[in-house]
């Protein structure tokens, strides 16, 4: 019962000694005694009790991250979060190769789309393995990690997980740049959100005589017009009673040339009880579309099939149930005969070089096309 005793009042002593933080009476105070120890306990935060703490309780630990250490962690994940072609952080999809390294969506687009330029095999920046759509898998963990990075906003300099940035600029900062409710009717004031109750309560386009404001709206017709005048010539041939419509799917070839040029060429398909073809080529048969930043597709419809009279036809090129190309739609028009079976090449209208690249990168270009014969 003695040496109990001793043992009990031992660990009752202890919370008050140097040693508290181990709980293990002389034996903590041999360890403290140990260089290092002590300096070991403070770097892994070890909690010391007080003497109303509960002996029995284990020790609890809690991390403390020195000052400067965060801004050091946010910087090291930069550099192993980045994407490997333009070292930038990824604000998409991030792609990766079968080796682990990482590409951002629009790098990755690019790659492939480039190595279709040259007639080689896309390959990793980093490793040179083979990459591909098919060989690349997203990394989704990558992805959630560089969306709780702190980054600044661009109008108040203020921090924000990426993932909450967007809306932050566009509903919740107060030094968004924003423009005046009376911009329609001309007003070009434009400044940051904290201010713009106080310009629209001495703004003067509300007070603007009706002489003025039927000008303004007379140029917003005109623009409105404009939009509308696809949309009912869209109508209008709807209206047609010949009508047809099918899917194709542009496949990429070479030709024999020194220096050799990418096209695309569609399988023969069927339409209207016709024959046609549709060809497309990269930057109007540029030398060297590969080296070119600005990167355009355009295209022409011929008729294979025989005719006895001319062919007046209509037609238009949309994007494809399955894909996700932004393709704002244009009318052509053509007559077709056995001497005139051949469009000139026209502009397929994509909206930028990211939308063109999309269509490179891929192995197939699938899009949707109407014809509609004019009757005589």
């Amino acid at each position: 019962m003695s040496s109990l005793e001793e043992r009990d009042v031992g660990v009752a002593a202890a919370p008050g000694s140097s040693s508290a933080g181990l709980g293990v009476g002389p034996v903590g105070a041999a360890l403290e005694a140990v260089p290092g120890v002590a300096a070991m306990q403070e770097e892994v935060g070890i909690r010391r009790e007080g003497p109303e703490s509960d002996p029995e309780e284990p020790p609890k630990k809690r991390v403390k991250m020195p000052e400067g250490e965060a801004g050091k962690l946010e910087e090291r994940l930069y550099s192993v979060l980045c994407c490997t072609v333009c070292l930038d952080l990824p604000k998409a999809s991030v792609y990766q190769c079968t080796n682990g390294h990482l590409m951002c969506a629009g790098c990755f687009i690019h790659l492939l789309a480039d190595s279709r330029l040259k007639e080689e095999q896309a390959t990793c920046p980093n490793c040179r393995c083979e990459i591909s759509k098919n060989l690349c898998c997203r990394n989704l963990a990558v992805e959630k990690a560089v969306s709780e990075l702190p980054t600044d906003c661009t109008f108040c300099l203020k921090q924000f997980p990426r993932s909450s940035l967007e809306r932050h600029q566009k509903e919740e900062c107060q030094d968004r740049v924003t423009q005046c409710k009376y911009k329609r009717i001309g007003c070009p004031w434009q400044g940051p959100f904290h201010e713009l109750p106080a310009h629209e309560s001495e703004c003067s386009h509300p007070t603007k005589t009706g002489t003025e404001l039927m000008g303004i709206l007379g140029e917003m017709d005109q623009n409105h017009r404009r939009d509308m005048q696809l949309y009912n010539s869209i109508f209008s041939l709807l209206c047609y009673e010949k009508i047809g419509f099918t899917e194709v799917q542009f496949r990429p070839y070479r030709t024999d040339d020194f220096i050799t040029r990418l096209y695309y060429e569609t399988p023969r398909f069927t339409v209207l009880n016709q024959t046609w073809v549709l060809k497309a080529r990269v930057n109007d048969s540029e030398r060297n579309p590969n080296l070119s930043c600005k990167r355009t597709l355009s295209f022409q419809l011929i008729l294979k099939s025989k005719v006895n009279s001319a062919l007046e036809c209509s037609f238009l090129l949309l994007k494809g149930p399955y894909d996700d190309v932004r393709i704002k739609p244009v009318i052509h028009h053509h007559s077709f005969s056995n001497d005139t079976n051949e469009t000139d090449y026209v502009p397929l209208p994509i909206s930028d070089s990211v939308e063109c690249n999309k269509l490179l990168a891929a192995k197939n270009i699938n899009l949707r096309l109407f014809i509609f014969q004019i009757q005589k």
